[in-house]
């Protein structure tokens, strides 16, 4: 049995808050305590000198999309373009520097530019050269823009939902238009994405992702070399097609590989490109928005995903969308009674618009809410996108998640990458500096959310992943970090004591102006996978 002892830290553990050592044997935390007696108890140690880093459990992340993620740092990101100009000039750098293939860029956002709309197929064209297949994704993934030849490689695009010629697509022409866009790539640049996007993840102290794939999103190809790549950090991978039998359920699972049937299971779009399914309409454009499961199919799949012990989930933005979502669910619970479906911690992936009854019934019936901060950081308050889309009463309704912890909904904190940042202190600081006052969460609740709660997300319910106390996994990030404090929610009574002999583990400074903790490394199950 090979041991080290890591000395000289800070440690970030409910069981032994002030201690300055932790010793983990074979990829298991076996000790934690004052250094002195873990030199005594473990005299054979390899000594690893911490010079007073902080140490606490790794990240997990439960909603990424690997290949897009590493795509959008391979290929053209445009999330930092500062208007229409600016992006076009981009796309014209990028063509001019790499004159061959297709291009593929992600994340402008129209609602930030003076302009205030997206760029036109002509402007494509002429930024891009003639011929070119260009495919620019909007920055929540749920609509795009494309040049004339890539739209012309889809000739069934007349008549397809979501397709207005000279408007960006939505719905399932974008499906169809992304689809002829990543048939461009090869196996080696699909793995190299793979590979930039989870050193990124490992290098920000994650040890699991959990990929959200689907038919289409990037397809059954994708997902199988995703589960076939070899790399230190774990993947658990969603598959979002609907199923009507348990059997069918489960040779879904066989065919592919993968662990669940859920994740972006498309109920509805997103908010910014005005496919979240809404029950009044958009402020800025009529209609409610799109539907794509009602509450019929989702009670055949969730009834189908329970039967054969398979989790399961959806992705659900709009206050519709959930309507459906729980009303699927009901018809399961009425059937099959509420511990056999909260056995399987089935999933919602967003949540956004949820109200009161919605809330209650995620708790009663174990529905696990998968959330994502940095939308309310990106588009949040009175300005931002959301208030355009929904007006600044509704808007101001998104993202409650201090009613949802309160309520004991279980939450697990992601960020949805490439749509915003993986980057999970900047995701646990969003989540406690939430811009409408009241829905804020404490940094020790968001901190949870993001490591216990997103293991339990993903089906892991030993009651130790995402600590370090004895018997956990030793899988944990060291941090370079300032002083560590012990703080309430921003918006709430202070309720815990800064003085050490409180027992309450401290946590970085996280207010908006405070530097983030910089990984030093990190380690899965006794493993480093990252080291700076």
């Amino acid at each position: 049995m090979s041991t080290q002892l890591l000395i000289g830290g800070r440690f970030y553990s409910a069981s032994s808050p002030d201690a300055t050592a932790m010793a983990v044997s074979d990829g298991t935390v076996v000790w934690l305590g004052a250094e002195q007696p873990g030199r005594a108890l473990h005299p054979e140690a390899e000594i690893v000198d911490l010079d007073g880093a902080f140490v606490a459990p790794a990240f997990v992340d439960p909603h990424v999309h690997v290949t897009a993620l590493g795509l959008k740092s391979t290929g053209l990101d445009l999330s930092a373009t500062r208007s229409l100009e600016h992006c076009l000039r981009l796309l014209r750098e990028f063509a001019e520097a790499q004159p061959d293939g297709a291009i593929l860029g992600d994340g402008w956002d129209e609602t930030t530019w003076p302009e205030g709309r997206p760029p036109t197929v002509e402007e494509l064209d002429t930024a891009a050269g003639a011929g070119r297949h260009v495919y620019l994704s909007r920055v929540d993934a749920h609509s795009a823009v494309a040049s004339s030849a890539l739209l012309d490689a889809r000739p069934e695009l007349p008549g397809t939902d979501g397709f207005t010629r000279g408007e960006p697509v939505r719905a399932a022409a974008h499906h169809a238009v992304r689809a002829a866009a990543l048939a461009n790539l090869t196996r080696a640049q699909r793995d190299r994405a793979r590979a930039v996007a989870l050193d990124h993840a490992a290098a920000r102290g994650v040890v699991a992702v959990h990929e959200c794939a689907g038919p289409e999103i990037a397809g059954r190809a994708d997902v199988r070399e995703l589960l076939e790549f070899e790399h230190g950090v774990q993947v658990r991978a969603y598959w979002g097609e609907a199923v009507g039998s348990a059997e069918q359920a489960r040779a879904l699972i066989d065919e592919l590989g993968v662990h669940a049937l859920g994740g972006d299971l498309f109920v509805d779009g997103s908010l910014g490109s005005h496919t979240a399914w809404l029950r009044a309409p958009y402020a800025d454009e009529s209609g409610c928005g799109r539907s794509y499961l009602d509450a019929e199919a989702i009670a055949v799949h969730v009834r189908a995903c329970t039967v054969a012990g398979i989790q399961a989930g959806f992705h659900a933005i709009g206050d519709a969308a959930m309507d459906a979502v729980l009303a699927g669910v009901e018809r399961v619970v009425t059937e099959l009674g509420v511990p056999a479906v909260a056995a399987l911690g089935h999933r919602v992936e967003h949540a956004e618009l949820v109200h009161g009854e919605h809330i209650a019934r995620l708790a009663r019936w174990g529905v696990i809410a998968s959330v994502q901060p940095g939308f309310d950081a990106a588009w949040g308050g009175p300005g931002g996108m959301y208030a355009a889309r929904l007006g600044a009463e509704r808007a101001a309704a998104l993202n409650p998640f201090a009613a949802m912890a309160s309520a004991g909904v279980a939450l697990a904190i992601g960020s949805d990458a490439p749509v915003t940042a993986l980057d999970p202190w900047a995701a646990v600081r969003a989540a406690t500096a939430h811009r409408t006052p009241g829905h804020g969460l404490s940094p020790r609740a968001a901190f949870a959310a993001a490591t216990r709660g997103a293991w339990r997300a993903g089906g892991v319910r030993d009651g130790v992943a995402g600590t370090l106390v004895p018997g956990a996994p030793a899988s944990y990030a060291i941090w370079d970090t300032g002083e560590l404090v012990v703080a309430a929610a921003a918006d709430s009574v202070q309720r815990w004591s800064t003085d050490p002999r409180s027992r309450v583990p401290g946590l970085p400074a996280l207010e908006p102006d405070a530097p983030l903790p910089t990984c030093l490394r990190t380690v899965h199950r006794g493993v480093t996978i990252y080291a700076r």
